[in-house]
C-alpha cells in the first residue's frame, strides 16, 4: 500500500448531527447515481450501529426500485436468525419508502460460507460495479466488515488483487461466534465512496489507535486507512 487516502474527518457537535448529515448525504449519492446512471449501489454493514440512519433513510423518497443494496459482511444463519444481518436489514432499511429497493444478501443456500463463496463471489461480480458507497462500521478491536485482528483469512482478504468476498471463520468466541462472509479489501474499495461514521470516545480512541503505525494484522480497519483506491471519508461524533 503506497499511502494513506482517508479525506479529512467530518465532525459533528452531536450524533443527532451527524445522523441527519449523514441520511442527506446518502440520499444524495443515489439520486446522482440513478440520474446519472440510471442505477444505484450500496453495501452496508449490519450491527446495532446503523439501525436509527437505516430508519430514517428508509423514510426518504428516492427512486429505491432503481437502488440495490448489498451487504458488507454476514453470519451464515437463517434469515430469519435473531443475529443475521439481513434481517436487521430488511426489518430497519428496506421498508417504507425503501420497500421498493432490490436487495442482494451475502448468505446463499450453501451449507457454510466456504461452499458458498463461488456464489456469492459470482453475484457480487454481475453487479453494475463499483458501488456507488460503502458504509462501514468499526469493531473496538480494530476491525472492520467481518475482518478481524489476526484471523487466518487476512492473507488472502486484504490483497488488493484478491476476491470480492471471502469465507471468514469467528476467530474469538463468544464474540463473534458465527461464521462469515465478507467483503474483502478488494471487494470494499471498488466503490466510488468508503463512509465510516464512528460516535462516542471509546471508536474515537480506538481510530487514534488505528491512525499510527503499526502491524494492519493487528487492527485490519488500516488496510482502508493506508489504502490509495478510493477515498475513506470518516464522520465523527461524541
Amino acid at each position: 500500500m503506497d499511502g494513506p487516502y482517508a479525506i479529512a474527518d467530518r465532525h459533528f457537535a452531536d450524533a443527532d448531527g451527524l445522523l441527519a448529515a449523514l441520511v442527506d448525504d446518502i440520499a444524495g449519492q443515489l439520486r446522482r447515481a440513478v440520474s446519472e446512471r440510471g442505477t444505484a449501489l450500496m453495501a452496508v454493514s449490519g450491527g446495532s450501529s446503523p439501525k436509527r440512519l437505516f430508519e430514517h433513510l428508509a423514510e426518504v423518497e428516492l427512486p429505491w426500485s432503481q437502488v440495490t443494496v448489498t451487504q458488507v459482511d454476514e453470519r451464515w444463519l437463517p434469515v430469519d436468525h435473531p443475529d443475521s444481518n439481513a434481517r436487521l436489514i430488511r426489518e430497519h432499511l428496506l421498508r417504507d419508502a425503501a420497500a421498493a429497493a432490490h436487495f442482494l444478501p451475502l448468505k446463499n443456500a450453501a451449507d457454510t460460507p466456504e461452499s458458498g463463496q463461488a456464489a456469492c463471489e459470482a453475484h457480487l461480480r454481475a453487479l453494475a460495479l463499483p458501488f456507488d458507497l460503502v458504509l462501514l462500521g468499526m469493531g473496538e478491536d480494530g476491525h472492520t466488515a467481518s475482518l478481524f485482528p489476526h484471523a487466518p483469512e487476512l492473507d488472502l482478504a486484504l490483497r488488493n488483487d484478491g476476491p470480492l468476498c471471502a469465507a471468514v471463520q469467528a476467530p474469538r468466541p463468544p464474540q463473534a461466534p458465527h461464521p462469515r462472509m465478507s467483503l474483502t479489501l478488494a471487494g470494499l474499495t471498488a466503490s466510488r465512496r468508503i463512509l465510516l461514521p464512528l460516535q462516542g470516545d471509546a471508536k474515537l480512541a480506538v481510530l487514534r489507535e488505528a491512525q499510527r503505525a503499526g502491524a494492519v494484522e493487528d487492527m485490519p480497519i488500516r488496510a482502508l486507512l493506508r489504502q490509495t483506491r478510493v477515498p475513506l471519508e470518516i464522520w465523527t461524533s461524541p
